[in-house]
């Protein structure tokens, strides 16, 4: 069955589609059976850090899918351990991402999930002292700020749109 949406904010080059982020209470976000993941939009000082996925090999803000058990906030604060070092994000709830995938290596199907959208702030340090404290270097192959990859690196376009919902 093929989904289609009239308005939207943003297509990728895969064809997702991220319809909308959406005011929710956080905790009624956790309990939503359609919620599979979260992410963060992590800003140093006034510009955003992004990590390489070895994977998909594009940047991409830092996140993963919920664990069994796991709330929203759990989920993006362990993420945010395992991706870049940081205990006690201190994560700000930003609101619920409504996404429409394409068939992927999670799925054969065309599917509509929700995702955890979350903004944190961090202090000012270099790039090369974040990335040492990365756990995850299976997945996390580099780290940069926005400002110095934007147009000469590939970027995931659903997460450079999603950089605009935390200021």
């Amino acid at each position: 069955m093929e989904i289609s949406y009239d308005s939207y904010i943003c297509k990728d080059d895969n064809g997702n589609i991220l319809i909308s982020i959406e005011s929710t209470d956080e905790a009624l976000l956790s309990e939503n059976p359609l919620l599979t993941h979260c992410l963060a939009v992590v800003k140093i000082g006034n510009d955003y850090l992004l990590g390489w996925n070895k994977w998909r090999n594009k940047y991409e803000i830092f996140g993963g899918c919920i664990e069994n058990g796991e709330s929203a906030r759990e989920c993006i604060l362990r993420e945010c351990y395992e991706e870049l070092g940081v205990k006690d994000a201190g994560a700000v709830f930003i609101g619920a991402m409504k996404i429409l995938l394409q068939p992927d290596y999670f799925s054969t199907k065309e599917r509509l999930e929700y995702g955890g959208l979350y903004g944190i702030s961090l202090p000012d340090v270099s790039i090369e002292d974040m990335y040492r404290q990365v756990k995850d270097k299976d997945e996390i192959a580099k780290l940069a700020l926005y400002s110095q990859i934007r147009n000469r690196e590939p970027i995931a376009l659903i997460d450079e749109k999603l950089l605009s919902y935390f200021k």
